[in-house]
């Protein structure tokens, strides 16, 4: 018995394609309902990996959030997302790792949003070590300035010109965000096996890390 218990413990629950189908329920309610049942238990079981594995790289021990939608009260929330951050009270303002579901992608974000207060000495700081930052991000993640939308730009196809103009754009734009990651389709085996998920997931931030570092000395 004590071996079985511990088999179903340590197992952990990747993401099927039922999961994504709780962005077709009608109604702020049915909805928020289908992802608190479904989503966020396999959050919270993802996020405290997560944070326990980015700790040390980072530097400084790490906080789960997982989104509330507390703000919404009429339209259903198109996407939702877990945040992993050093800040125990929040996430917004600070940056974030987040991984999270579209309802045709998971996407696994360094995220800098607009709430961050220091966005213009972020983006400076970026623009001032271009090179690393290129470095740092492989040809075939994708980068967002939005996180509200799906449309994402290759980094690969991004030439030296084109990181600077974004950077630019991230600082002088008020609501303008930096998000670097990957996106990953419904049906890709990773999916649905927890454990290979995370161990996507924790590389892929890993990847980021030297970003996120910069991010955080400013």
């Amino acid at each position: 018995m004590t071996t079985t218990s511990t088999a179903t413990t340590s197992s952990l629950a990747g993401f099927t394609p039922h999961d994504f189908e709780v962005f077709q329920l009608q109604g702020l309610e049915e909805r928020m309902q289908g992802i608190q049942e479904r989503i966020q238990p396999k959050f919270r079981a993802i996020g405290e990996r997560l944070t326990a594995e980015l700790a040390p790289s980072a530097g400084k021990e790490m906080h789960l959030h997982i989104a509330r939608h507390a703000r919404r009260t009429v339209n259903p929330p198109k996407d939702t997302w877990l945040a992993v951050c050093d800040n125990k009270r929040g996430y917004k303002a600070h940056p974030h790792f987040q991984l999270g579901l579209f309802d045709d992608h998971l996407f696994l974000w360094l995220a800098l949003i607009y709430e961050v207060p220091n966005k213009k000495a972020i983006a400076a700081h970026l623009m001032n070590h271009l090179d690393e930052v290129r470095a740092a991000v492989p040809s075939d993640f994708v980068l967002s300035m939005d996180h509200m939308k799906k449309d994402c730009i290759v980094t690969g196809d991004m030439s030296e010109e084109d990181w600077n103009s974004t950077l630019v754009r991230f600082r002088d734009v008020q609501k303008a965000e930096l998000l670097i990651g990957r996106h990953i389709k419904p049906g890709d085996k990773r999916l649905q096996d927890g454990e290979a998920l995370l161990a996507y997931a924790s590389a892929t931030y890993e990847q980021l890390m030297p970003i996120y570092r910069m991010a955080c000395s400013v």
